[in-house]
C-alpha cells in the first residue's frame, strides 16, 4: 500500500493537495491517491454491493483514516530511506544494470517497468499469504481483517508494523533489481488504486468476467469473510494470475466480514489490538457448514408443507440461526443480520 509521505523529502503538504501537479512526483501521486479515494467513496454510496448499516459505516471510516494519518506521520519519521529516495540512490545498479553489462542483454525501459510491476506484485501476493500463515504476522494482519462493514477506507485499516515490514520488503526489491524511481512511484500509485478498488461496496456489470484478470471487489470480499476456509485465500493485490497458479483462488460468495469474536473498532485500542495474540487465528469453520444451513431451510419449507414463495427468505432465515449457533456471538450475529437485511 502507498504510504504518501515516504515520497516527500520534507514533509506531507496538504496545500499541494489542492491543485493538480504538473509532473509525476510525491505530490501527483497524493492527488491522484485523494481524487480516486473521493471518487470510489462516492461510487460505494450510489451503487452499494450491500446496504451497510450508517452507525459501522461511519465508525470504520473514522478508524480507518485515523490509522492512515498515524501511519503516516509516523513512517515519515522513521529512521530509514524512502522507497523514492531509495530507488533514486541504486537506479544505476542492481540486477537490471548487472544483465546489461555482463550479458549484453539490454532491458528497455518499458520492459523493466512491467518486469518491476510483475515481481513487485508477486512479493504482495507471497507477503500477504504469510501474514495469514504465521501467527506473528496474523497478530497485526487482523487489525485489517476485523473491519466488520468492507469499504474503501478498509485499504487504509493497516497496523503500523505490518506496513513498517511491507516498506522494508519493497525497499529489498528495489535495491536488488535497481528499479528506476518514476518506475518505483507509478507501481505504488497503481497498486494503491487496485487496492482501494478491489475493498469498494460496489458491484459492476462484468466484474466475474474482469477478475479474471485482476482481483476485483467480489473476490476480495471473500477474503475478508470471517470464515476461515473463506479468508485464506484471493490474497492479490493486483492480479488474479497468483492466486489461480498457486492454487489460492476462491468464487464465491459471502455473507459475514470480519473476524470472530469482539475485536476494538476506535483507532487506540485497535493499535494496541495489533500487539496481542487474543484471535490469532480464527477458529476453523465446520466444513459442512452450507451442508447445516441447507438441512435447517429444508425443515422450514416442510414445515409450509413446500409451498413455493418462501425458499429465499428460508435459506436466509436458516443461515442467520445456523451462524448464531456456530459462533454463538452477538456481535457477529447482529453484523450477520444486518447485512443478511
Amino acid at each position: 500500500m502507498l504510504n504518501l509521505p515516504l515520497f516527500f523529502e520534507d514533509s506531507f503538504k496538504l496545500p499541494a493537495l489542492l491543485k493538480p501537479p504538473t509532473n509525476l512526483s510525491g505530490e501527483m501521486a497524493a492527488f491522484i491517491m485523494l481524487m480516486s479515494f473521493g471518487t470510489l467513496s462516492l461510487l460505494e454510496f450510489a451503487f452499494p454491493r450491500q446496504k451497510l448499516p450508517a452507525s459501522h459505516l461511519r465508525l470504520s471510516y473514522k478508524t480507518n483514516i485515523s490509522l492512515f494519518i498515524f501511519n503516516s506521520s509516523a513512517m515519515s519519521l522513521v529512521s530509514i530511506s524512502s522507497l523514492f529516495l531509495l530507488a533514486h540512490q541504486y537506479s544505476d545498479q542492481g540486477l537490471y544494470r548487472y544483465l546489461e553489462n555482463n550479458t549484453g542483454v539490454q532491458l528497455t525501459y518499458g520492459l523493466q517497468a512491467v518486469l518491476s510491476f510483475l515481481l513487485l506484485d508477486l512479493l504482495l501476493y507471497l507477503w500477504h499469504r504469510a501474514c495469514h500463515h504465521f501467527d506473528w504476522l496474523w497478530m497485526f494482519h487482523k487489525v485489517h481483517h476485523n473491519d466488520p462493514v468492507l469499504n474503501v477506507s478498509t485499504a487504509f485499516r493497516v497496523h503500523f508494523l505490518e506496513l513498517l515490514i511491507t516498506n522494508i520488503l519493497k525497499a529489498g526489491l528495489i535495491i536488488i533489481l535497481g528499479i528506476n524511481e518514476t518506475i518505483v512511484l507509478s507501481n505504488e500509485i497503481i497498486i494503491t488504486l487496485f487496492i482501494m478498488f478491489h475493498h469498494t461496496n460496489i458491484s459492476f456489470y462484468g466484474e466475474s468476467l474482469l477478475g479474471r484478470v485482476i482481483i476485483v471487489p467480489a473476490l476480495h470480499h471473500v477474503h475478508h469473510s470471517i470464515e476461515r476456509n473463506e479468508h485464506d485465500s484471493n490474497y492479490g493485490a493486483v492480479l488474479a494470475i497468483w492466486d489461480r497458479l498457486f492454487g489460492t483462488m476462491k468464487e464465491l460468495k459471502t455473507v459475514v466480514t470480519g473476524i470472530k469474536g469482539n475485536s476494538p473498532q476506535d483507532f487506540t485500542r485497535l493499535l494496541m489490538f495489533g500487539f496481542t495474540m487474543e484471535a490469532a487465528k480464527p477458529v476453523q469453520t465446520p466444513a459442512n457448514l452450507e451442508v447445516m444451513i441447507a438441512e435447517a431451510a429444508y425443515y422450514k419449507a416442510e414445515k409450509r408443507n413446500f409451498h413455493p414463495g418462501n425458499e429465499l427468505l428460508d435459506w436466509l432465515e436458516a443461515k442467520r440461526e445456523i451462524f448464531k449457533l456456530v459462533y454463538g456471538d452477538k456481535y457477529v450475529y447482529k453484523n450477520s443480520q444486518a447485512q443478511l437485511s
